[in-house]
C-alpha cells in the first residue's frame, strides 16, 4: 500500500476518534478550576449524592464541606463504590490517580483509576517505543493486549505503556512498566530517552479520556525478545516502519492498535525525517497528536 494512502487512513482514524460527542459535557470544577467533564446522563446519576455535590448552571462541584484533599477523596471513594456496585465502571484497578490541574501541582483529591474516564479527569501516562536498528533501518516492537483487559482487549499496543498512579514519577513508572510488560531490566530501561509528549482527548463508552502521554524511545538489540511478566500481553511483533504505519492505520479488524498506540507510533514516525512525507502532511498529523485537552 502506498505511504500516502496509509497516512490518509491514519488521519481519518484519528479525526474520527478525536471528535467529541454531540451531547454537551458538563464541567466538573474544583476550587474554580476544571477537574473533569461529565455527560448530562452521568450528572443525573450524581444528583443522587446531594450531600456530596452541588449541581447548578455552572456545572458540578463539591459541596462546601468537602474542601480539602482528605474529604474530597473520601467523597469520591463513596461514589466510586456506588458506581462499581451498579456496574457502571470498567474493571476495578485498586489503584488511584492524583487529580490535579498539572502534573507537578498539589492534588485536589485521589480517585480510583476505574473512575477516571467516567469523570473525564486529566491523567498522565508513559509509553515506550521499543526500537531495533536492523542494518540501519529502524523497526518497532508492539505488544498484543490480553483478551482479558477491560479496555482495548486483544488490540496491539506499544511495547510498554501504563498510567502514572498517585505519588509515582514519570521515570519511575516507565522503568516499572518496562519490566512488567516486556521484561526489560532497570539498567536498560533507564537508557530510554524522553523524546516527546502526546495529548489524547477521546470520548469512549466508558467516558472521556484526557491524557498526556510521556513518550520514551528505547534502543534495543536485535537479539532482544520481550518477555511479559504480568500477563497483560499475549503476543509481540517487530515491524518495519511501513508495516507499523499500516498497523496503526487499520480499523475494524483484530490486528489493529489502541488509539494511544496509534498516536504514539505516529509521533515516532513524524520524528523520523527520512520517513518521507510532505511538510503539510507532517504538520497536520503532528497537530492531531497534540490537540488541547483542557
Amino acid at each position: 500500500m502506498e505511504r500516502s494512502v496509509i497516512l490518509a487512513a491514519i488521519r481519518t482514524r484519528l479525526e474520527q476518534a478525536l471528535t467529541m460527542p454531540a451531547e454537551p459535557l458538563v464541567r466538573f470544577s474544583v476550587a474554580g478550576q476544571t477537574a473533569g467533564w461529565v455527560t448530562r446522563t452521568r450528572i443525573d446519576r450524581l444528583a443522587q449524592f446531594p450531600r456530596l455535590f452541588v449541581i447548578d448552571a455552572d456545572g458540578l462541584r463539591f459541596a462546601p464541606a468537602f474542601n480539602d484533599v482528605a474529604t474530597r477523596t473520601d467523597a469520591m471513594a463513596e461514589v466510586a463504590d456506588a458506581l462499581a456496585s451498579a456496574g457502571q465502571l470498567t474493571a476495578w484497578r485498586d489503584e488511584r490517580y492524583a487529580v490535579r490541574p498539572d502534573f507537578d501541582a498539589p492534588p485536589w483529591f485521589y480517585l480510583e483509576r476505574a473512575c477516571a474516564r467516567w469523570f473525564g479527569i486529566k491523567t498522565w501516562a508513559v509509553h515506550v517505543n521499543g526500537i531495533v536498528h536492523d542494518e540501519g533501518a529502524p523497526q518497532l516492537w508492539f505488544a498484543r493486549r490480553s483478551p482479558q483487559k477491560s479496555i482495548d482487549p486483544d488490540c496491539f499496543d506499544t511495547l510498554v505503556g501504563g498510567g502514572i498512579a498517585e505519588c509515582d514519577q514519570v521515570a519511575e513508572t516507565m522503568a516499572r512498566e518496562a519490566w512488567e510488560e516486556a521484561g526489560i531490566p532497570a539498567a536498560l530501561a533507564h537508557a530510554a530517552i524522553l523524546a516527546s509528549r502526546v495529548q489524547v482527548k477521546h470520548y469512549a463508552p466508558d467516558g472521556l479520556q484526557r491524557e498526556v502521554i510521556h513518550v520514551y524511545d528505547l534502543a534495543l538489540g536485535r537479539d532482544f525478545v520481550p518477555d511479559n511478566q504480568d500477563g497483560e500481553a499475549v503476543e509481540h511483533r517487530r515491524l518495519s516502519l511501513d508495516d507499523a504505519a499500516a498497523l496503526i492505520a487499520a480499523t475494524g479488524r483484530r490486528d489493529t492498535t489502541t488509539l494511544d498506540a496509534c498516536m504514539v507510533t505516529l509521533d515516532y514516525l513524524l520524528r523520523q525525517r527520512d520517513w518521507a512525507m510532505d511538510g503539510m502532511t507532517r504538520e497536520e498529523l503532528s497537530m492531531l497528536c497534540r490537540r488541547p485537552i483542557d
